[in-house]
């Protein structure tokens, strides 16, 4: 195949299928593009671009313009092409997640230290859900203002009220308070950080990417689905390692190096998250759909009227 032909936009992998996402996301989400230049980031969005435009480099391998493609979708946003700051990237969510959730689930145990950890947490999380929203739908600095303090301030009454809760509960139950504030604060920062796509609808389009109009069911439809990833992400680290660590401190060992805890439940998340960062990032098809029929009446009806039965479902990027 002449690579003046080749289609550097089509999956590389089935993305109808969760392994095709999971090896997708295992691809993009690699930790080490983090560490690259932006220099050679924008090489790699020059040959994307120059590959779009049917104009490949003389002695460019197929192999380069899948590496290329790869640097691409892991720091350039797939609505505006602009390149997304380093820590809200899918590819800093190990370094970032697993040195933020260590941290969290070793200082538990005192109030000051809930509040700091939740609110680095939240801090990070705002940030992450801002750069994967919809860019398609702006939100304005006091939107955003007002998604962080809401989400902050959930995140730290959640584990600050179960901290002191779970005084008289077990050792593991107070372990898991982390767990329960990363979820609740969840199922409000997202939405909050993304209220512009709920209010006014998201871009709709058909399978060849023509745009329908804004739909507010798709908005809500395509925010619920990254909750559930996001929680979901977070789950297998937050809930199974406090039982680890549990178990592991009972041994003297462990008792006489207290002092590695912290890096010790790090390294462990890290472990989790490589994994999970992309299987959450796979549980939904990033282009998203849905039938016309559970549009809004009005959408459904417009799309009907100018496309009769030939366009039975819609496409939308439901962010990560």
């Amino acid at each position: 195949m002449a690579l003046s032909s080749f289609d550097i936009d089509a999956p590389r992998w089935d993305q109808s299928t969760f392994m095709g996402r999971l090896k997708h996301f295992f691809n993009i989400t690699d930790c080490r593009t983090a560490v690259l230049p932006d220099s050679r980031l924008d090489e790699a969005k020059a040959l994307v671009e120059s590959c779009r435009a049917g104009s490949v480099p003389p002695g460019t391998t197929e192999e380069q313009l899948h590496y290329a493609k790869k640097l691409y979708d892991s720091a350039f946003h797939p609505d505006t092409g602009d390149r997304m700051n380093i820590i809200g990237r899918m590819s800093f969510q190990v370094p970032g997640g697993m040195a933020i959730t260590g941290c969290m689930l070793q200082f538990y145990r005192t109030v000051p230290a809930v509040v700091f950890w939740q609110w680095v947490n939240q801090s990070f999380n705002a940030l992450v859900n801002y750069t994967n929203r919809n860019a398609a739908s702006p939100i304005t600095p006091k939107q955003i203002g007002v998604a962080y303090i809401t989400a902050t301030s959930t995140a730290l009454a959640t584990a600050v009220g179960l901290n002191l809760y779970t005084k008289k509960a077990p050792p593991l139950v107070a372990r898991w308070v982390p767990f329960a504030a990363v979820a609740s604060a969840n199922c409000v920062n997202i939405p909050m950080m993304r209220q512009q796509e709920i209010l006014n609808g998201i871009a709709v389009t058909d399978e060849n990417g023509n745009k329908l109009g804004h739909s507010k069911k798709a908005a809500v439809k395509g925010i619920t689905q990254v909750v559930i990833s996001r929680i979901t992400m977070a789950a297998p680290g937050m809930i199974i390692l406090p039982i680890i660590m549990q178990r592991l401190e009972k041994y003297k060992f462990m008792q006489r190096i207290t002092f590695l805890h912290g890096p010790i439940q790090v390294m462990m998340v890290g472990a989790f998250l490589i994994f999970m960062v992309p299987a959450a990032c796979s549980l939904f098809p990033q282009r998203c759909s849905m039938s016309v029929s559970k549009l809004e009446p009005e959408l459904r009806d417009s799309i009907v009227s100018r496309y009769g039965s030939s366009v039975q479902q819609v496409y939308f990027n439901k962010g990560l």
